[in-house]
């Protein structure tokens, strides 16, 4: 059974959301893309459901699948066949505390611009 109190990669929650996208998984796992495609088609139990436009939608609990996946690889230094094996016979990462946090607070994304333009425009003032 999956642990469902995972952290991302990043040391803090995983979204609550229905879906990621697979940058976001990326992000959130602290791996490339390609190497979640290739643990795609290496471990059955990850399967993401593919969009309209063909872009992989991951849910919660192909996050939290990857992010044990990503325990047993790197850090208990699992070969791809023991971390299947591993992951078939329920064993993995220590239970932790689970967190929740909109999307907005872990992709930030405040408008810097506004700031900017009144610095320079101070700037300027100071110049003429």
């Amino acid at each position: 059974m999956l642990d469902e109190n995972l952290r991302s990669d990043r040391g803090g929650p995983i979204p609550d959301k229905l879906f990621f996208r697979i940058g976001e998984v990326s992000q959130l796992v602290g791996v490339e893309p390609y190497v979640l495609r290739y643990w795609e088609s290496e471990f059955p139990g990850l399967s993401p459901k593919k969009s309209s436009t063909g872009q992989r939608m991951f849910r919660r609990k192909d996050v939290e699948m990857l992010l044990h996946i990503k325990h047993l690889l790197y850090n208990e230094k699992f070969t791809i066949e023991g971390a299947r094996k591993a992951l078939k016979a329920g064993k993995g990462v220590e239970e932790r505390p689970v967190e929740l946090v909109t999307q907005e607070e872990l992709f930030p994304t405040p408008d810097p611009l506004p700031g900017i333009r009144k610095e320079l425009a101070d700037i300027l003032k100071l110049l003429t």
